[in-house]
């Protein structure tokens, strides 16, 4: 059968609740961060991030937590044939906190959950058969169904001379050895637990744990008699993970501890030691199952795990290939990476949520404009929210369910729009400034408060003539709006009108740029207003990809231009391969706005004529590009 996964993953898969303030009781713990956790499943989206085919066999109950590790694994490129959904049984939830170095209490509410259903009915031959390994976890050999699950897969791996990998994962609470308070509990010894742990290691073609995971497996008082005691039984490569010590790898016959190929360890700061064994094993089976010297897997596998130490949460924490590469050439200034500026942008950009490749957005954002425009025509403001509401329709008759399609949208007045556009899949973005603030003066935000799919807009009127005074003003709060966004894990856009305060260079737009990138401002989409050349496009360009490779790219703003001088701005970026579609509000809306505000359009003639003037500037932004397009491929 050909191979069409490298590694399968079996077992735990929870909803993992973290505690947002940093040494504090979890007790007195406020407000928490959700993840996906669980051994198996963080392995399975640590290989998947580090660029191996991956899938996880678990199940997962039928309610909104499970729904929500079915998304995140398919976001994350692990396949979901093996996830069942359980309509008996609830998702798994841990509750955690960082209380010190390396002290980090957690709960297990674990009594009956979906993921210790599994059962021999859940493992499919022809599934186990198409991956290079699978990896089987301690804690589903805790109890009969999942015990005779692992073990069945492991019977059909060895039959279609498949690698075996046994990740020790051993928590005494889940074994029934401690009590509920005791989730951080790492060793308890227990004769009946070693002896179920070696009758499994026969069967192994690698086994990894920690030094009391392997007293465990071993059923020896010492990390040394404990590995001689696998290895009596077991050929397997043998790894002991030895915290800030590294690694130690055994091949062959072990005397002593150091007899092993040693992978060092990284010195950095000790954060958070939850799910660093994880992040460790995704490493090292990125190396082993790809067939990279066992001193390299150890490299990559201890570089993995110092990553997940030096940040809070699990899985979402774990490098990327980009990620990890990055690290082992450049190596960081920081002991603890997580404020490493460099490593936190390649992190982000590259686990960020997919999108399309194209931004065609209705920007109805406006909130003066239309203030003036209710007010001029004798209108209560609050009619500007139903009008918004109408946008929406709008921006939903052209976009027709289709991708790439989207809007920016305030709360002042689009509360009721931003929940209908949120319902409808529509790319979105929120205003953060106030209305044409000059210096820069931002609105009170909560980010916490935001949607995760919901985009950062932030516009700033900035000419590179502008006073040092007022640069230094609004450079502070680009700043902050920057930080803000990547605290709370929401995507950036910034708007640069520099035309309305100086002229208009080939290379003016790119010195703001510049200037922004060497203050640490890597937004995720440049929203810029039409050049008027192809070399001030080509200036932009070179800015941006010197800068970060990894941006979305560029809409094009409309300055409430005219329908042909918008055609024509879209012709001069043709050629320039990091525009990616626009964002025009008034010369889509304000025609219609003044007639309906003025009690003399319909609902339906508004959204018509603002479906009509998206749709026609779509159809010309279309149309620039296929002819680009076809010039290239002559």
């Amino acid at each position: 059968m050909r191979l069409t996964l490298d590694v399968i993953c079996i077992g735990r898969c929870s909803v993992d609740l973290y505690g947002q303030q940093i040494g504090s009781r979890l007790e007195d713990i406020a407000t928490f961060a959700k993840s996906v956790g669980g051994s198996p499943a963080n392995m399975a989206i640590g290989t998947a991030r580090l660029g191996l085919r991956s899938a996880l066999i678990t199940r997962v109950g039928d309610e909104q937590m499970g729904r929500y590790v079915l998304e995140q694994m398919r976001r994350e490129g692990v396949a979901l044939e093996g996830i069942r959904t359980d309509p008996q049984r609830l998702t798994a939830l841990v509750l955690l906190a960082v209380e010190d170095e390396g002290v980090s209490p957690h709960i297990f509410y674990r009594t009956d959950c979906a993921d210790m259903a599994l059962a021999e009915e859940d493992i499919d031959e022809a599934f186990i058969a198409s991956a290079g390994a699978v990896v089987v976890t301690g804690t589903h050999f805790s109890r009969p169904n999942s015990e005779a699950a692992q073990r069945k897969a492991m019977r059909i791996a060895r039959k279609n001379g498949r690698k075996v990998a046994f990740d020790i994962d051993y928590r005494p609470t889940l074994w029934g050895l401690t009590g509920h308070a005791a989730g951080f509990e790492r060793y308890v010894k227990s004769d009946q637990v070693s002896q179920k742990i070696k009758t499994i290691l026969v069967d192994c073609d690698l086994i990894v744990g920690t030094e009391e995971e392997v007293m465990i497996a071993g059923g020896a008082d010492t990390p040394l008699e404990a590995l001689k005691a696998i290895r009596a039984v077991s050929k397997a490569t043998i790894v002991l993970k030895r915290g800030p010590m590294g690694c130690v790898v055994y091949e062959k016959e072990i005397t002593r501890l150091e007899d092993g190929i040693i992978g060092r360890g990284f010195p950095i700061e000790v954060y958070n030691v939850l799910g660093a064994g994880d992040a460790f094993m995704s490493g090292f089976l990125r190396g082993w199952l790809k067939g990279e010297p066992l001193a390299t897997a150890a490299t990559w596998a201890n570089a993995c795990g110092a990553f997940a130490v030096s940040r809070l949460l699990c899985s979402p924490e774990y490098p990327t290939w980009a990620e990890l590469s990055y690290f082992l050439e450049h190596g960081s200034r920081q002991r603890a990476l997580r404020k490493d500026p460099d490593l936190t942008h390649v992190h982000w950009a590259t686990t960020r949520r997919p999108q399309a490749q194209t931004l065609t957005a209705l920007a109805i954002d406006h909130r003066a404009q239309l203030e003036a425009l209710a007010d001029r025509h004798g209108a209560p403001r609050s009619r500007i929210d139903q009008f918004k509401v109408l946008a929406v329709d709008a921006a939903l008759r052209v976009a027709q369910g289709r991708p790439g399609f989207g809007m920016l949208l305030d709360s002042t007045y689009g509360q009721k729009a931003l929940y209908k556009a949120a319902k409808a899949g529509l790319w979105l973005a929120r205003p953060v400034e106030k209305p044409g603030s000059r210096p820069l003066d931002l609105e009170a935000f909560n980010l916490a408060e935001w949607p995760v799919t919901q985009t950062v807009k932030c516009l700033c009127f900035y000419h590179p003539a502008d006073g040092e005074e007022l640069k230094a003003r609004q450079e502070r709060e680009l700043v902050r709006v920057h930080h803000a966004a990547r605290s709370a894990g929401r995507e950036l856009l910034v708007e640069i009108i520099a035309g309305k305060h100086g002229a208009l260079a080939d290379d003016t737009v790119a010195k703001v740029l510049e200037r922004l990138y060497a203050l640490g401002i890597k937004p995720d989409w440049w929203k810029l207003e039409p050049q008027k050349t192809p070399a001030a496009w080509h200036a932009i360009e070179k800015t941006i990809e010197m800068h970060d490779p990894y941006c979305r790219g560029i809409v094009v703003l409309g300055l409430e231009a005219p329908e042909g001088e918008l055609a024509a701005a879209f012709r001069a970026c043709s050629e320039a391969k990091l525009v990616k579609g626009f964002a025009v509000g008034r010369t889509i809306f304000a025609d219609a706005a003044d007639k309906w505000l003025s009690g003399k359009m319909t609902d339906e003639a508004a959204v018509a004529e603002m479906a009509a003037r998206f749709e026609s500037l779509v159809s010309i932004w279309t149309e620039t590009r296929n002819v680009q397009t076809s010039r290239k491929t002559r």
